[in-house]
């Protein structure tokens, strides 16, 4: 472990530094732990903070994983301090900092690919630093830096090289004031279109509950109304020499987003590769759903996703169109009703995964085609509405981000205090 200190003195208003040059007598710049599987235990006092729970300015507190502190001594683990500056070395975005908020008895460590950042100088404001971090200036010379293929990453040596100018501490102070009375009134409006965003996903549902919950409609479960209800491979059908640049497009529960299938052209497929496994091929109709992790993640296969691959990671439902609309079922899929059954249901110690058993017995009332196609009509009048309230308050929310940053880039060209 590489403990950086500097005498560097700071007599210029904006001196020129880098991270190396702030870091004080017991001052901290150094990478997390290099942490295995083997070496965490669910049940340890020492909680290890992980890149999911570095936010972009904030804490996000996600992760839930731990080892004892015992094996933290052996593996001789940095201990994390309120305070400290955590700054994500992987995307995404990458580069994003926050500070530590946690305190307490418990103790903490962070994975490898965190940086710590304890200034522990008194010439140094962790606020200003932290701003200084996050704005899109230092931003952009972190992306200049980056490294890596196909997940990107910046090195601890390489952040050690980027220059920015340090004020004296009177003058972060009163840059700190100001981005912070700012931002108070930016984060009032986000948090409105937030509960906005919450408040959609409510009625979303109480939508699809109102279409789907009817007793008098026909008991069936999803075994009786389909043609085929197909896992997706084994991993030994799928070998890592399998995977190409811009094939057939492959289908895990990440590339379905928000009720769409999204392609990642690094994760593909030859088309011999497909053929030699047709009962893996999608074809329009089938509802593809995510068979681990979150429960009830769909989306319907359309004419641009036919042709693709059921990855191992997912499952698909190919509707008999005799007894059910493939839009119907799409959307029942989606329905609360179906997610916690899927909670209720779903096995798996460390990550909830649905069998075919599970999906088979899925419960659901159907009325007529007709009348199915009736349903689908409404529920989609009504979800275009919210459609277009949820795209006004996606635009809103990215407007208040290009603010923020504009508030950052402004602060760090002297142009928010004199």
């Amino acid at each position: 472990m590489t403990r950086i200190s500097s005498k560097k003195n700071f007599d210029s208003e904006w001196a020129p530094v880098t991270l190396p040059d702030i870091i004080g007598d017991n001052g901290l710049f150094v990478d997390g732990d290099w942490i295995e599987s083997k070496d965490q235990d669910p049940n340890g006092e020492v909680r290890l903070i992980q890149l999911a729970d570095i936010g972009d300015g904030d804490f996000r507190n996600k992760s839930s994983r731990f080892l004892t502190l015992r094996r933290a001594l052996e593996i001789k683990c940095t201990f994390l301090a309120e305070g400290d500056i955590l700054l994500a070395r992987m995307p995404d975005p990458l580069g994003r900092a926050c500070i530590f908020p946690l305190k307490g008895e418990r103790k903490f460590v962070t994975a490898v690919d965190v940086a710590i950042i304890r200034a522990n100088n008194k010439k140094v404001n962790s606020k200003f630093l932290l701003y200084t971090i996050n704005n899109p200036t230092y931003r952009r010379m972190i992306e200049d830096l980056e490294s890596g293929t196909t997940r990107k990453r910046i090195s601890r040596k390489n952040l050690s090289t980027i220059p920015f100018s340090l004020p004296s501490i009177g003058i972060q102070n009163q840059i700190v004031s100001k981005i912070e009375e700012l931002f108070s009134e930016l984060n009032k409006g986000i948090e409105t279109l937030k509960l906005a965003q919450q408040q959609l996903k409510v009625y979303r549902q109480s939508v699809l509950k109102w279409a789907f919950v009817n007793d008098s409609f026909e008991k069936s479960n999803l075994n009786d109304v389909t043609n085929k209800i197909q896992i997706g491979p084994f991993g030994t059908q799928l070998h890592k020499e399998d995977y190409v640049e811009n094939g057939i497009p492959l289908i895990n529960p990440t590339h379905i987003k928000a009720g769409k299938i999204v392609a990642d052209t690094s994760f593909s497929i030859l088309k011999s590769k497909r053929d030699s496994l047709p009962n893996y091929i999608l074809e329009q109709g089938d509802v593809i759903m995510g068979r681990r992790g979150e429960m009830g993640r769909c989306g319907l296969v359309t004419t641009k996703e036919t042709g693709w691959f059921c990855g191992t990671g997912s499952l698909y439902f190919r509707p008999n169109k005799e007894k059910v609309n493939e839009i119907f079922l799409y959307y029942y899929l989606c329905s609360q009703p179906v997610k916690k059954y899927l909670d209720d249901n779903a096995g798996g110690t460390t990550m909830a995964n649905l069998n075919l058993k599970i999906v088979n017995d899925i419960p659901i009332s159907l009325p007529t085609i007709q009348e199915q196609v009736k349903i689908v009509q409404s529920v989609e009048s009504s979800l275009t509405i919210a459609d277009k309230m949820e795209e006004s308050i996606n635009q809103s929310l990215q407007q208040s981000e290009a603010l923020r940053q504009s508030i950052l880039k402004r602060a760090f060209e002297g142009k928010l205090v004199k």
